[in-house]
């Protein structure tokens, strides 16, 4: 398993983003049932989130995997957010 941190920053004005924001936890906490994702959450500052995603690379690199799910998102979807980065991370202690 590979652990990959993505960063979002969004791109609409606040309410824009407010108004789908219900539609994109649905879909979050549906990658989170499914394992895929590990965890997420806004910066404190407002200005986008950070999402950690633990995936398999079946073939396929992690971060080309992440990507593509990142792409199934509403927030993306509606254009309020652009992806910042996709990295793989090498997880030390709490793995």
């Amino acid at each position: 398993m590979t652990h990959v941190v993505a960063e979002i920053r969004y791109r609409a004005p606040a309410e824009e983003v407010a108004a789908v924001r219900p539609e994109h936890r649905r879909h979050l906490q549906d990658q989170h049932a499914r394992g895929l994702l590990v965890l997420s959450g806004p910066w404190a500052d407002g200005t986008g989130a950070c999402l950690v995603y633990r995936v398999e690379e079946e073939g396929t690199p992690a971060q080309e995997r992440v990507r593509a799910l990142l792409e199934t998102d509403p927030f993306r979807r509606e254009g309020l957010v652009d992806v910042v980065s996709v990295r793989a991370w090498t997880v030390v202690v709490g793995a």
